[in-house]
Formats: C-alpha cells, structure tokens, sequence
C-alpha cells in the first residue's frame, strides 16, 4: 500500500527512446520489489522488469538488451529506460511494488498490490 505516480511516457517513432520515472513514497519505495509492467488494449497485464533491495534485475525477453530498470534511493524514483522502441512495445505501462521475503523471486503481476495509475506509450512505425 502506498503512492507510486508515473510520468515520462509520449509518442515516439520506431527506434526512438524515452525513460519513464516512477515517484514513490518513502514507505512505498522501501518495498522490497519494484517493478514495471505493461498492458497493451485486449492484452494481458504483462511483466517487464523488477528489481528488489538485493539488486536482482529480471527482464521479460521481449526487452531485454533495450530496456534498463533502475532505482535512484535518494530520490526515492524508479526509473525505466527505454531503447530501440518497437511498435509492439505500444502500451500502458505501471509501476508497482510488494513485499517479499529476502531471497525470494520477485512476484509476477497478478501478485503486486500496489499500482500507479499508468503512462501511456505509444510507438508508431
């Protein structure tokens, strides 16, 4: 439970880039799982990256080697970088976070419980 306010998402052409930020509470960002998701029209919620306070990063393969996850805990901002845009990387894209226990893997979606309302990115060819 917590805030968590997205913000960075537009329109780019193919091949283009844009970073997302994720502003989080500090009780929200001390979870020990963040991440970020994406849900395209009549698509599933689908993972695309997470991080947690171990510094374990896990990327969906549709991005991996283009997109970069990344937390900054001064600021309390979850970042993710986005390179080489394709057109089916067009979605809503949220940031959550949830609590596991140290050393566990982190949640898929349906298992996150607190959300930002999305930022849409839309990439067109």
């Amino acid at each position: 439970q917590g805030l968590l306010m997205e913000s960075g998402g537009g329109s780019v052409q193919v091949g283009g880039s844009l970073r997302l930020s994720c502003a989080a509470s500090r009780h929200t960002f001390s979870s020990y799982c963040l991440g970020w998701f994406r849900q395209a029209p009549g698509n599933e919620r689908e993972g695309v990256a997470t991080i947690d306070h171990d510094d374990f990063i896990s990327y969906a393969d549709s991005v991996k080697g283009r997109f970069s996850i990344s937390r900054d805990d001064a600021k309390n901002i979850l970042y993710l970088q986005m390179n080489s845009l394709k057109p089916e990387d067009s979605a809503v894209y949220y940031c959550a976070a949830e609590d596991v226990p140290r050393g566990r893997a982190c949640p898929s979606a349906v298992d996150f419980k607190t959300w930002g309302q999305g930022t849409q990115v839309t990439v067109s060819s």
